[in-house]
């Protein structure tokens, strides 16, 4: 798991990171494997996928080629389960798509597990704003998205495959999520993205920070890329407004109505009188002390909720930890490698070495990193006669394996 801001952005430091890159320029941290395994898997994709009910046409989307696909064309109407009607995906047509190329985009993700709540959490303690999460998964060769801004400051963390960002020179001065921003042209995009920045491959366990209103683009480079982008919303100078106003709703002058206007001198006075009276009225309300407190208080708890639940412990029957809701996995991080034989032994060559397998331990082995991850379990019914719990303990500490 993601333990904090200095686990997320190491071996960059948050200081640094404040110093040089936040709000100001691109960041890209290059990982390990390991870094980032917790936080996401294959697995886990389709489990959550697999969570039939909670997903619709809003909340998993389909694009290919960067167009998105209508919701109809990969979903079913079906009724709901509080008899509503409903666009629902359908696997079967999902799987289709895929097959044609179409990228796979899972929106608002950040509290279905405890990894992807995890980067989220670190964010969000450090005080940078709300973090709500998408996870995209691409195919070598398919774009899903034209060169764009976000309206929300970009925490990429790559967890499968690798995939080429083009980071360009332009950057839209601090848009938010209003149709004036949003309804610029795709050629408007290509114009004011400027020259190419820079060209950043994404690997698993690195890290990519985009300023809000930075232009990219992204393109799968590995036969499958999986990558969630954390959109981070700081409290921005708009929400004093939403709190003057709370303040203005008890202050009879902004009840009131405004002059009428009849065309005359005195009329328009009258209304350019008033606007004075409430602007100065606006700038009292800043500086008085409750309305400082609301202020502190909105910025230091803008965040979202996530987790908390334990109902035994709040009826005080609490008996322990609740257990995990999988198997222990086991991510390999040496996709492809092979034990070798090495006189009358059998080896595997490592990041620390090498480690002495006998026959069995070979043979369990070489399965087991043909795959992309397994748990202790399906080890053991594939190769009963190998101590699985073992061989995966000394491979994860020659780090050949990493648990999820």
């Amino acid at each position: 798991m993601i333990r904090d801001l200095s686990a997320l952005l190491a071996p960059v430091t948050p200081e640094a990171f404040m110093a040089q890159h936040y709000d100001r320029a691109p960041l890209h941290v290059v990982g390990g494997a390991a870094k980032f395994a917790a936080v996401l898997s294959w697995r886990q994709i389709n489990r959550l996928l697999d969570m039939t009910h909670i997903w619709t046409g809003t909340s998993l989307k389909l694009v290919i080629d960067s167009q998105a696909v209508p919701a109809e064309q990969f979903c079913r109407r079906e009724t709901g389960r509080d008899g509503t009607p409903v666009l629902q995906p359908d696997a079967a047509l999902v799987r289709q798509w895929v097959a044609r190329g179409a990228s796979v985009v899972m929106n608002d993700v950040d509290s279905l597990t405890p990894g992807l709540a995890s980067v989220s959490e670190a964010i969000e303690s450090a005080g940078f704003g709300k973090s709500q999460a998408n996870v995209y998964i691409s195919w070598q060769s398919h774009k899903a998205f034209h060169t764009h801004y976000d309206t929300h400051d970009v925490w990429a963390v790559q967890v499968e495959g690798e995939k080429y960002w083009n980071i360009w020179e332009g950057r839209a001065e601090y848009p938010i999520a209003h149709p004036m921003f949003r309804g610029q042209p795709q050629a408007h995009h290509d114009q004011a993205r400027g020259k190419l920045r820079e060209k950043v491959l994404m690997r698993p366990g690195d890290l990519l920070y985009l300023p809000r209103g930075w232009y990219h683009d992204a393109l799968a480079e590995a036969p499958a890329s999986v990558h969630i982008a954390y959109g981070v919303h700081a409290p921005l100078g708009m929400d004093v407004l939403n709190i003057l106003m709370e303040r203005a709703l008890h202050d009879p002058v902004f009840r009131q109505p405004l002059p009428r206007q009849d065309g005359s001198a005195a009329a328009k006075f009258a209304l350019t009188s008033r606007a004075g009276l409430l602007g100065q009225r606006l700038s009292e309300f800043s500086r008085d002390p409750k309305v400082m407190e609301a202020l502190v208080g909105f910025v230091a708890g803008h965040r979202f909720r996530r987790g908390g639940n334990d109902l035994l412990a709040a009826r005080g029957i609490a008996t322990g930890p609740a257990p995990a809701d999988d198997a222990p996995g086991f991510r390999i991080l040496v996709a492809g490698q092979k034990p070798v034989r090495r006189g009358a032994e059998m080896v595997l060559k490592t990041a620390t070495g090498t480690l002495a397998l006998s026959p069995a331990e070979a043979e369990a082995a070489t399965w087991l990193l043909a795959r992309a991850e397994v748990t202790a379990a399906e080890l053991a019914a594939a190769h009963p006669g190998v101590d699985s719990a073992t061989l995966l303990q000394r491979l994860a500490q020659a780090s050949v394996v990493v648990g999820i």
